[in-house]
């Protein structure tokens, strides 16, 4: 990889992914990796300036990278994912997902949810849920190894914060790791 010119980290449900990107600007050469393994390859492109597209992740997720030039020769390379700029999605995910970094049995779980589908993924898989009403809210069953775990969803009582949701996993409360 001696062209490399871009790195990023993109969080989605199935896991934190690594793009990487190649620019040969005297080649034309331009290549784009994900997660390690090359998803693109495309040698002599005349035209320096333009678009790779990809996917990402186990839904498939849109992503976009923008070659733009800056001045002369100095190129400025920009990532979208599902057509907003990395920052933009970045913000819209927080909203729209939780995240849990938890250990069980000496062993590292990252459980996410997806608030507006109500899906559970642990681990980059996504996990078989059963919803169920509680006198307060909603509980989201779901069983990592042989630890029981549900996520609960109870009103705030306050509109600007919406629905809490909390994961508990052998009747414990995880803390959330990361919005």
């Amino acid at each position: 990889m001696t062209d490399l010119v871009a790195v990023w980290d993109v969080a989605l449900s199935d896991g934190v992914h690594k793009i990487e990107f190649e620019h040969g600007t005297t080649s034309g050469k331009r290549v784009v990796y994900v997660d390690g393994k090359e998803e693109i390859r495309k040698e002599w492109m005349f035209k320096l300036v333009g678009k790779e597209t990809f996917c990402v992740g186990a839904a498939k997720t849109k992503a976009t990278i923008n070659i733009d030039a800056v001045s002369g020769f100095a190129y400025e390379y920009t990532l979208e994912i599902n057509g907003k700029s990395l920052k933009k999605y970045m913000e819209n995910r927080s909203k729209t997902t939780n995240t849990w970094i938890l250990q069980l049995d000496n062993e590292d779980f990252r459980v996410v949810l997806e608030k507006d589908t109500m899906d559970v993924w642990c681990n980059g898989k996504k996990m078989e849920t059963a919803g169920e009403f509680v006198d307060d809210g909603t509980e989201t069953h779901f069983s990592i190894g042989n630890h029981d775990c549900y996520i609960k969803a109870v009103s705030s009582g306050k509109r600007k914060e919406g629905i809490i949701h909390t994961l508990i996993v052998d009747n414990r409360e995880i803390l959330v790791t990361s919005r």
